[in-house]
């Protein structure tokens, strides 16, 4: 299945909570889940009482959305979770929190995942000195993300770090505003992952 392409705003009001697609419009009233808070489409009003397996599908499809990544990533995703020591369900989360273009966004330097997705796909991005353009790349404890020299007078990035302060920063994860950097301190563990998800029901979805 291709890449969704279509308004962002819908896929927070399918699952009727803000997945923080947009990044800074998601914190204003014109977030589509303020303004109309039901499902979109012309059954959108409709009352449903969902199954066992919707339930379980609807949050699978929640993380990947939030994260951006398609079905076969998805399923990857999981599968390396599952060979890993450890609850399967935080592992999964740990491994979509550790990609590379996550982490930028996590750090502040891009507004939303996907902008950080493109900056990545662009070459602003370094991860250890060296310049990355695979926004999956994993990072792992003690690398060092930061932004390409040249690319450090983009208005946007500029507009980015002015914001930092104010959207927060994870625990996991330490940042260096002036001098264009970032560093992972260690793998996030799932109460410092924001993320309102309940991955049991994607294992769940996933073990049938």
């Amino acid at each position: 299945m291709a890449r969704y392409r279509e308004a962002l705003c819908r896929l927070c009001r399918r699952e009727g909570e803000k997945l923080f697609l947009k990044g800074d419009r998601c914190y204003t009233e014109k977030c589509g889940v303020e303004r109309r808070k039901y499902g979109p489409g012309q059954h959108g009003q409709r009352r449903k009482k969902l199954s066992d397996y919707a339930l379980q599908l609807r949050e699978k499809q929640k993380a990947k959305e939030t994260y951006g990544v398609l079905e076969g990533q998805f399923k990857r995703y999981y599968f390396a979770a599952d060979k890993k020591k450890g609850v399967t369900g935080s592992n999964l989360l740990q491994l979509l929190e550790s990609r590379l273009d996550n982490v930028f966004y996590r750090l502040g330097f891009a507004s939303n995942r996907r902008q950080a997705r493109q900056m990545v796909l662009h070459g602003h991005v370094t991860l250890n000195g060296r310049r990355v353009n695979i926004p999956s790349c994993l990072v792992s404890a003690d690398d060092e993300i930061s932004i390409k020299e040249a690319s450090r007078k983009n208005v946007q990035i500029e507009e980015n770090i002015s914001k930092i302060e104010h959207r927060g920063l994870p625990a996991w994860l330490e940042v260096d505003a002036e001098n264009f950097k970032g560093k992972v301190l260690h793998p996030p563990t799932r109460e410092e992952i924001e993320l309102p998800v309940q991955e049991q029901l994607i294992i769940e979805l996933y073990s049938k």
